[in-house]
């Protein structure tokens, strides 16, 4: 099949902070910080960058050889590349995880806007801890309030998807990522000048080594795997809308660091306050939507820095229900001539909206629904995260290997010999072989078998 000739391209900044809004989100600034607090603080840290250089950085390459050498969706990549065969499973594998993924994503995402309001509202002030939990599990039980917000946070994505990929998605990158960054810097600031707060900072940064065991370092492997969007189409897709002066390589470590930095600020922002006001650093999930609103209750103008925080949690999430909604918008439109992009957008968005509404229900009205014994949410959340993602990493690793030439792989990501790739050699026998092992045991362990 043809490369798409008159594909739109994303500008050089575009590349850089559209791919790095689809990699940042959620899992840096919520699933980050309580992961790294119960993983023994520097010592996780300090593996996840060793897991983003050994994993993350070869299979992100190898994902934007991908989209740009095709210029296709994720699963016409596939397809261009290995025709008439079933390779373009992995692709297919990848356009229904992000579907699902957003979903439910859409639900936590919805979430942040409930706190944005309640911040204005002024209603954390005077609150206990325990108010707090009754509070969010008041809230998240409930059959409307949570279902609204969920769906005008996929309304707020489908109107940035609607509106192109130059208009919508690099338009709205261009600000969001840098007002996400002021905002973190903001919070950071705040947060290290707060009584006790060297605490904190010795949590994140200064490392006990006896906390590295197996299970931190698989635990860092397949945090590093999910916050880089490996395997949600999100990469191939985006890349597809690369052009060919693009240094792939280069690209590919600017993203990963910026995705680790806003990580790191993460934890800066929320250790230096769990410390200062004496809450322990393994709160768990809980930690963004119970624990940081009682931290910021007690602060001076407490209602202002958690209307600040929870605008940065909504941006986060947008840069990222943005990349999921285009990854299955791009399939449509393209493989189906017929379709617009616009209508394509609309479709993904209904479906989208009931898979949300009744991921958003399995809290409360239809939370004695369950799947192998997990609510629906929960379900959504381990079939895609643990099995789909890992599933399709590891087969994505195998398509390079048995399918693509490593003369081709030069061609493309030395930009046909116009750049140096030093390490070319190095990173092909990561993505072959290492990348495989380490995805094997990070499934193995999600199955909790190894």
């Amino acid at each position: 099949m043809a490369k798409t000739d008159n594909r739109a391209t994303f500008g050089k900044l575009g590349v850089i902070l559209a791919t790095a809004g689809s990699a940042v989100g959620l899992g840096n600034i919520w699933r980050f910080p309580y992961m790294l607090g119960s993983n023994g603080g520097a010592a996780f840290l300090l593996v996840y960058i060793g897991c983003v250089l050994l994993l993350g950085i070869p299979l992100m390459i190898a994902e934007f050889y991908l989209g740009r050498h095709t210029r296709r969706n994720t699963a016409g990549a596939f397809k261009a590349i290995a025709p008439g065969t079933k390779w373009s499973l992995i692709g297919y594998n990848s356009i229904w995880a992000a579907f699902l993924i957003l979903g439910y994503y859409s639900v936590i995402a919805g979430w942040t806007l409930e706190y944005i309001v309640e911040s204005l509202s002024g209603d954390i002030a005077g609150k206990s801890a325990e108010q707090f939990s009754a509070s969010f599990n008041a809230f998240s039980t409930d059959a409307v309030r949570p279902v609204i917000w969920t769906l005008a946070f996929i309304v707020m994505t489908h109107i940035f998807i609607a509106s192109g990929v130059k208009k919508g998605i690099e338009r709205a990158s261009k600000w969001m990522m840098p007002l996400l960054f002021i905002i973190l810097v903001a919070l950071c600031f705040r947060s290290i000048t707060l009584p006790n707060a060297s605490e904190g900072l010795k949590f994140l940064f200064q490392p006990d080594f006896t906390k590295i065991t197996p299970s931190v370092v698989l635990s860092a492997l397949g945090q590093a795997f999910f916050s880089l969007s490996i395997a949600m189409g999100c990469l191939i897709t985006y890349s597809s809308y690369f052009n060919k002066e693009t240094n792939l390589p280069k690209t590919a470590v600017q993203v990963a660091t910026l995705d680790t930095v806003v990580a790191i600020l993460a934890g800066v922002m929320i250790f230096p306050a769990v410390f200062s006001f004496g809450i322990a650093p393994t709160a768990g999930p809980e930690l963004v939507f119970i624990t940081l609103p009682n931290v910021f209750a007690q602060l001076p103008a407490g209602w202002f820095w958690s209307f600040v925080f929870f605008v940065l949690l909504a941006l986060a999430a947008l840069t990222s229900t943005i990349s999921l909604h285009e990854v299955v918008t791009a399939y449509i439109h393209e493989e189906f001539k017929n379709i617009t992009r616009k209508q394509a957008a609309v479709f993904v968005s209904i479906g989208v909206g009931i898979i949300g509404i009744i991921s958003s229900l399995s809290f409360g009205l239809l939370h004695g629904i369950s799947i192998f014994g997990l609510t629906i949410f929960d379900a959504l959340d381990f079939f895609t995260a643990k099995i789909m993602l890992t599933v399709g990493g590891f087969f994505i690793c195998l398509f390079i290997a048995l399918k693509v030439s490593k003369k081709d792989l030069r061609e493309e990501l030395t930009n046909g010999g116009k750049i140096r790739f030093r390490l070319f050699d190095t990173v092909v026998f990561f993505i072959k072989y290492i990348c495989p092992v380490l995805i094997a045991l990070i499934f193995l362990n999600q199955l909790g078998i190894f």
